[in-house]
């Protein structure tokens, strides 16, 4: 390959012409890069595509790469900027490259932490309560630092003004809807026999998966017994009448 190839054709490539295919006039193989970072680097046909030249010119294309890419993962839904470098890492680009990008995002508002662990919380609390352990945990896998996660979680609280107790009771109350009659029954037996102490254990394991503990856990369990025995009530009651 010649150290001054030039530039014999800029061809659009279909369906929508972002991209174009460069094809040299030594040969050598067309190669694809983005409308913009030819844009940017300012080449035409006949231009000479030193080494140093086409090393900018992919650089601006890898550039413009990265930044849709981000782009495109924010147009499905916010993510914190953990999220979009792991994300952005696992599609091939460099992390410097990665990481310069997304200073660029976050100093235009399109990468904001805080908004994402606010937005985050308040879901998990209208469509799965769940304890501020458990919140704060998944915060953290979501690259939320414990600091913000912390101050999130109180700010969130307040404002929905909700609790760990709260959430706890809304939680035991899907949970007991979906038993069978005969686990509610043994929930709300009077001696401690087996089948009561396996439906309370796997009623206690469900609430720590979710973040659950200390007093908001066992005042959940009496309100999910409260709740069986209603249940319970209601059903023998419609029973009997049925009969």
């Amino acid at each position: 390959m010649s150290d001054t190839p030039v530039i014999k054709r800029i061809r659009p490539r279909r369906p929508h012409g972002l991209k174009v295919i460069i094809h040299l006039d030594d040969n050598s193989e067309p190669f694809e890069v983005t409308l913009e970072a030819l844009e940017r680097s300012g080449l035409g046909r006949g231009d000479t595509l030193t080494r140093t030249v086409r090393h900018e010119l992919l650089n601006h294309d890898a550039d413009v790469r990265v930044r849709d890419a981000a782009l495109n993962l924010l147009s499905y839904r916010a993510r914190t900027r953990t999220e979009l470098r792991r994300r952005l890492r696992q599609k091939g680009f460099r992390p410097a490259r990665v990481d310069v990008c997304l200073n660029h995002l976050q100093e235009r508002g399109l990468i904001d932490d805080a908004s994402v662990a606010a937005a985050f919380v308040r879901d998990r609390l209208r469509l799965r309560p769940k304890g501020r352990s458990a919140l704060a945990s998944e915060l953290r896998q979501k690259g939320i630092g414990q600091e913000l996660a912390q101050q999130t979680i109180d700010h969130v609280f307040e404002s929905e003004q909700t609790n760990d107790l709260t959430l706890a009771q809304a939680a035991v109350t899907k949970w007991v809807g979906r038993q069978a009659p005969e686990a509610l029954q043994a929930l709300i037996d009077d001696s401690w026999s087996k089948a009561k102490q396996k439906v309370r254990r796997r009623l206690t394991a469900w609430l720590v998966r979710r973040g659950f503990s200390g007093s908001a856990m066992s005042e959940a369990i009496d309100h999910a017994t409260r709740l069986a025995s209603q249940k319970t009530d209601v059903e023998s009651t419609s029973n009997k009448a049925e009969t």
